[in-house]
C-alpha cells in the first residue's frame, strides 16, 4: 500500500506529494519492536559513571564526637559513619564503571528505526520540506517556520550531514536557540530520536536518500552487499615481513661466505 505525504515549501504552502510504500517500512507498527530499540538506545547513553562517598570521602571532621565512656550513648568516633545522616556510603560503587549498555541485531535496529517513521507518518507528525533555505542564520525565520507549518510541540529537525553547505550552516544555527527543538544529521536518525519528539521536519531530498540508503538494508543484503560507509570493504592485508634466512645476507649467506673463506 502506497501512503501519499505532502511536501511543504517554507510558507507552509502544500506544494506536492511524496509516495512511500508502507510496506517498506514495515505495514504496519510493530509496538514490542520498536520497545525493544528505545529502551535500548536509552540505555546506551548512561555513562555508568555514577559514584557514591564511603566515610573516608566524605568531607568532615575525625573528631570523636564524645568522650567513650560516661555519657550513656553508643560509643562513636567520628560523625561520618554510614548510620548517620549525611555519613559515607557503607559499600559504594567507586572502583569500576557501571555498563548499561544493550544490544541488538543491525537488521531490527534498521526495521525499528524505518518502523518508527511509519508510525510518525501515521499519526501525521512529519513534515516533509521541498528545501529548508536560510539566508542567514536567524532565529525568528525558524520560529516562523514552525508556526506555518503548524508545529506547537518538541520537533525534530533532521538536517542534511554536511555541515560546509551555507544554507545547512544557517539552518541549524536559526534552529539551536528554539525551545523544544532538536537537531541531528539525516543519516542518522533513530526510532529513540523520533519516538521522543512530537514532530519531525526533513527536506525531501533527504529523506528519500534516508528511504534508500543503508537503514534500507534489511534483508541478506545487508551481509552481502552492504552500503554506507566502508561497505564492508577491507583493505589488503599487507605482505608479512621477511624474517630468517629471507632477509639478505642472512645466516645463509653468512654461512657461505665463511665455507669460501
Amino acid at each position: 500500500m502506497t501512503m501519499k505525504v505532502p511536501v511543504y515549501n517554507m510558507a507552509g504552502d502544500e506544494v506536492a506529494a511524496f509516495n512511500i510504500d508502507e510496506e517498506s517500512l514495515g505495514g504496519v507498527v510493530n509496538a514490542p519492536l520498536l520497545k525493544q530499540a528505545f529502551v535500548m538506545y536509552h540505555a546506551n547513553l548512561r555513562q555508568g559513571s555514577a559514584r557514591q562517598k564511603n566515610r573516608a570521602a566524605v568531607e568532615g571532621s575525625t573528631r570523636k564526637i564524645y568522650r567513650q565512656k560516661g555519657t550513656g550513648n553508643a560509643r562513636h568516633g567520628d560523625r561520618k559513619v554510614p548510620q548517620f545522616r549525611g555519613g559515607g556510603r557503607a559499600f559504594p560503587s567507586v572502583r569500576t564503571r557501571e555498563d548499561f549498555r544493550m544490544a541488538m541485531p543491525k537488521k531490527m535496529r534498521r526495521k525499528a528505526n524505518r518502523n518508527a517513521l511509519l508510525a510518525k507518518l501515521i499519526d501525521n507528525e512529519v513534515r516533509v520540506i521541498d528545501s529548508m533555505a536560510f539566508d542567514k542564520p536567524r532565529t525568528r525565520a525558524f520560529v516562523d517556520l514552525m508556526s506555518a507549518l503548524k508545529i506547537d510541540r518538541t520537533v525534530l529537525v533532521a538536517l542534511p550531514g554536511d555541515d560546509s553547505v551555507e544554507s545547512t550552516r544557517n539552518a541549524k544555527l536559526s534552529a539551536r536557540n528554539v525551545d523544544d527543538v532538536t537537531i541531528c544529521k539525516a543519516d542518522q536518525l533513530t526510532c529513540y530520536e523520533m519516538l521522543n519528539h512530537r514532530y519531525l521536519i526533513i527536506e525531501k531530498a533527504e529523506l528519500e536518500a534516508w528511504l534508500s540508503g543503508p537503514s534500507s538494508q534489511t534483508d541478506k543484503s545487508a551481509r552481502v552487499s552492504p552500503m554506507g560507509k566502508g561497505a564492508g570493504q577491507r583493505e589488503p592485508r599487507s605482505a608479512r615481513p621477511k624474517r630468517g634466512s629471507e632477509i639478505k645476507g642472512g645466516w645463509k649467506t653468512a654461512g657461505a661466505a665463511k665455507e669460501n673463506a
